[in-house]
């Protein structure tokens, strides 16, 4: 199962906290790629936020890694389950 996760900032959150969970952003999402859990990660220029594109075996799994990302309390999310384009033709 793939999902893009669209994630923005919460800057009326702006804390110690909050910088906290920002900074650790990049490690989560490094373990997670190397998990193989993560396909990509993008920062959405002009934005406070990122993209992600998980790949993972269940609905609960996906929840539970969305869960613990460390900006999770933070950020406004954006969940579009993604499906394989194929054009049905024999050999493609």
């Amino acid at each position: 199962m793939k999902f893009l996760v669209l994630w923005q900032m919460e800057l009326s959150l702006l804390s110690p906290e909050m910088a906290r969970a920002v900074g650790a952003m990049p490690e989560y999402g490094e373990r997670l790629q190397r998990e193989g859990k993560v396909l990509a990660r993008y920062h959405v220029v002009g934005s406070h936020g990122g993209a992600w594109i998980y790949e993972v075996d269940s609905h609960e799994e996906f929840e539970r890694l969305l869960g613990r990302a460390p900006v999770f309390n933070f950020a406004r999310y954006t969940v579009h389950a993604l499906a394989e384009m194929d054009s049905g033709r024999p050999g493609d």
